[in-house]
């Protein structure tokens, strides 16, 4: 009889912007299929309760928090996780920043580097931190939640666009650096999610229903569509799959019926 391929028991996994929204959703998903999960945000306050919902559900979890933008928090991170469980088997890149909406030809510097920063350089950090000790397991995976902006532009989201493709690139030559050494780096791309991100569109019954009337299914995206996809992607069920970019989004990029 062949083993669950989805079952994560034993695996370590950390998940960075997890005390929310699909950063949670993932975190969740991941406990339930066995993997022993760090909760981290910017807040303690805010990862402890996610982190006590899933032990009283009987799975693992801790609550630590790091900025996702200061390499020292990275580092304090990782090795609070490697000192608790022994190592990273699985690391979720799913914190993002957006100081920022409206034209590019208005951004500031400020803006625009705090962007890349957090979205980006804040990724490969975590990357060069965590990857070499899961080669030394025997292998793992990265998962960078990027966003169908990365291919699809949206007025106002340029500098928010341009980071979140560019982890695209991040994906590619990773996966490609890495692939040897059994760590596959594949990114999620979520189309517009009821979350505190895109509150607007989504807030009012006429928002919503206008909203939901460009996609193909009707409906927007809810953070468990995109939590189940990460267990696919972390688990032996994915393990040739690397360097790609899962599309969750409803169906918007293949076009509208308006």
């Amino acid at each position: 009889m062949k083993k669950n391929a989805f079952d994560l028991t034993g695996k370590v996994a950390v998940v960075t912007g997890s005390s929310k929204g699909i950063g949670r959703s993932i975190a969740e998903h991941l406990a339930y299929a066995g993997a022993r999960v760090v909760i981290s945000s910017r807040s303690q306050e805010r990862c402890e309760p996610v982190a006590a919902a899933i032990r009283a559900d009987g799975c693992e979890a801790v609550a630590l928090a790091a900025h996702a933008g200061r390499k020292p928090d990275m580092e304090r991170l990782v090795q609070q996780t490697r000192e608790r469980w022994g190592g990273i088997d699985i690391l979720v890149l799913n914190a993002a920043a957006n100081p920022y909406y409206g034209p590019l030809l208005t951004v500031s510097d400020e803006a625009y580097h705090k962007t890349m920063d957090t979205n980006v350089l804040g990724n490969l950090w975590f990357c060069q931190l965590v990857m070499p000790g899961m080669a030394e397991r025997g292998g793992g995976a990265v998962i960078v939640v990027s966003s169908v902006g990365a291919i699809r532009s949206t007025p106002g989201l340029g500098v928010y666009q341009i980071s979140k493709a560019a982890d695209l690139a991040l994906v590619r030559a990773l996966a490609l650096e890495w692939g040897d050494r059994k760590v596959t780096v594949n990114a999620i791309l979520p189309g517009l999610v009821k979350t505190d991100f895109a509150r607007v569109l989504w807030e009012t019954p006429d928002a919503e229903e206008r909203t939901k009337a460009r996609f193909p299914l009707k409906r927007l995206g809810e953070p468990d569509d995109i939590g189940p996809a990460a267990v696919y992607l972390a688990s032996a069920a994915g393990q040739w799959m690397t360097g790609q970019s899962l599309i969750i989004d409803g169906g918007t990029t293949i076009g509208s019926l308006r």
